[in-house]
């Protein structure tokens, strides 16, 4: 008896009655099996002392006596047969652990080729899979982060506007003058050079070498021809 008990650990009595039934739950991923019904012998009678209880309770005062025979009908040696007849039935069909003592289901609990638990013995074949999808997304995360997901976006600009719709900002052409919106120039094919941003333009102000005053926007000074800015 001291095996059923161990088994037993892990059930919920689902019994009514009408008939006893019971969940026994895998001590591993938790899903249940229910055992099949078994109709009580004693439910009718139980039903008969609990119909008596409210028809006689308010003449005889023993409502509640009678009530807790009906319950005692279901917690007696019945139920405790019908237990048992489970155990040894829903036995069949777990699997016990030689090595922590747990009962589980076969289907995703149980290592078949160690003949032990998954907990204890899980497989490898399994785990190398988990480990290299787990990896995959690990290193897709790295790959985005730094990816340049936001083109030529000017992060120093409000509203971090690009500097032409849709990408690339255009050049014009050192070998034609055309305009060129990709890497190479679509009239005569010269590839694009890059030139790099011109510092803003000076405001107005005066010429440092003959004190002459230029305009914002100037680049030389219209006195002595220096640069400006």
């Amino acid at each position: 008896m001291a095996k059923l008990i161990r088994f037993t650990n892990n059930y919920r009595d689902c019994s009514t009655e009408k008939g006893y039934q019971f969940e026994f739950n895998c001590d591993g991923c938790g899903d249940g099996l229910m055992s099949p019904f078994k109709p009580s012998k004693l439910g009718i009678a139980a039903g008969i002392l609990r119909n008596a209880g409210g028809l006689l309770g308010a003449l005889s005062g023993g409502a509640d006596s009678m009530a807790n025979t009906a319950d005692d009908l279901m917690r007696g040696k019945e139920r405790d047969t019908a237990l048992d007849e489970a155990v040894v039935e829903m036995k069949k069909l777990f699997k016990q652990c030689g090595r922590c003592g747990k009962w589980v289901c076969p289907e995703a609990c149980w290592n078949e080729k160690k003949n032990l638990c998954e907990a204890c013995a899980p497989d490898l074949e399994e785990e190398l899979i988990n480990i290299q999808e787990t990896t995959k997304v690990e290193q897709l995360k790295r790959k985005a982060r730094e990816a340049n997901l936001v083109g030529d976006i000017d992060v120093t600009q409000p509203g971090g506007k690009a500097a032409a719709a849709g990408g690339s900002a255009a050049a014009i052409c050192e070998g034609c003058g055309s305009s060129i919106t990709g890497k190479f120039c679509g009239t005569c094919g010269m590839q694009r050079v890059e030139k790099a941003a011109e510092a803003p333009k000076a405001a107005g102000g005066f010429c440092s070498g003959c004190g002459t005053k230029f305009s914002a926007g100037d680049k030389f000074c219209g006195g002595c021809g220096g640069k400006v800015g």
